[in-house]
């Protein structure tokens, strides 16, 4: 059974629309999928009505931006109610910073490189959330780089002058406020330090006790032995485990069902969320 709890449509900063990335998965032997836009539910409508056609099971979710001691955490947020009012603002203040803070992104990289704020703005879909991965594509779209990947290595690595963090909440916070919208909060690439920094232990028991279900585990960005710490860490807290492609379509090089998730993992995150219900069908769940 394939079944990928990680990834990206327009509404964000993936390159399929929602119903295409439903699409596309459910021709990828997809049986079990979630769309996790970064901190907007804006596309599950379209992907929710794509899956009941495709006969795909769709879990409806977010990926909430945090930030502790300078260090980003992206928490996956699955089966919450999207009109709680506490989340939704969280996720809405998400957005509105994201865009500030490309848009100042964009104007420091003008004073050097030929792209604009209007350039960037090109790269995303209407209404989607607007962040730095959209400021890497007007760079490709100027010829400044080659693709998504040298921009986050080079121009948008963090350290670089042309990079500007945001605020976002806590991720003990985070994660109070997914179980407070009927949410399901699972860690995303934990120990992905080949993205920045990462955060350690003690901010993991903090999560743990404020209610986090479970951790990404099986993830491109993980090397085996972050894979091995991930899961003796989550056996010592019962926490479930995921795998996931955190596919963004053509956006980066990441592929569908390239990690996925035990059907174990995914009943207790069925069992667990109660914001909303998935939609569509698992064709064949044991």
């Amino acid at each position: 059974m394939l079944i990928d709890l990680h990834t990206h449509s327009t509404a964000s900063d993936g390159t399929d629309d929602p119903a295409g990335l439903v699409s596309a998965a459910a021709e990828a032997g997809v049986q079990a999928l979630a769309i996790t836009d970064h901190d907007t539910t804006a596309g599950w409508a379209r992907a929710g009505r794509q899956a009941e056609r495709c006969g795909v099971l769709l879990l409806p979710g977010a990926e909430v931006s945090c930030r502790v001691r300078g260090i980003t955490v992206h928490l996956l947020s699955y089966l919450h109610d999207p009109q709680e009012p506490e989340l939704a603002q969280t996720l809405a203040t998400s957005r509105d910073i994201r865009f500030s803070r490309a848009r100042t992104m964009a104007e420091l990289l003008s004073r050097d490189f030929p792209v604009t704020w209007d350039d960037v703005l090109a790269q995303a879909a209407h209404g989607a959330t607007v962040g730095r991965p959209h400021v890497a594509d007007a760079l490709v779209a100027a010829g400044v780089v080659a693709d998504r990947d040298e921009a986050f290595a080079g121009l948008l690595a963090d350290g670089s002058p042309y990079v500007v963090h945001h605020g976002a909440p806590h991720p003990v916070e985070a994660v109070q406020r997914v179980r407070a919208a009927g949410g399901v909060p699972v860690i995303a690439h934990a120990l992905a330090s080949a993205r920045g920094k990462v955060v350690g232990e003690d901010v993991l028991e903090e999560m743990v006790a404020a209610g986090l279900a479970g951790v990404e585990v099986d993830h491109r960005d993980h090397t085996e032995a972050d894979k091995a710490w991930l899961r003796a860490f989550a056996r010592a807290h019962h926490l479930l485990t995921t795998g996931s492609s955190d596919y963004h379509g053509t956006g980066k090089q990441n592929r569908l069902a390239e990690n996925t998730t035990s059907p174990e993992s995914l009943q207790r995150v069925l069992a667990e969320g109660r914001g909303v219900d998935p939609v569509g069908t698992l064709r064949a769940l044991p």
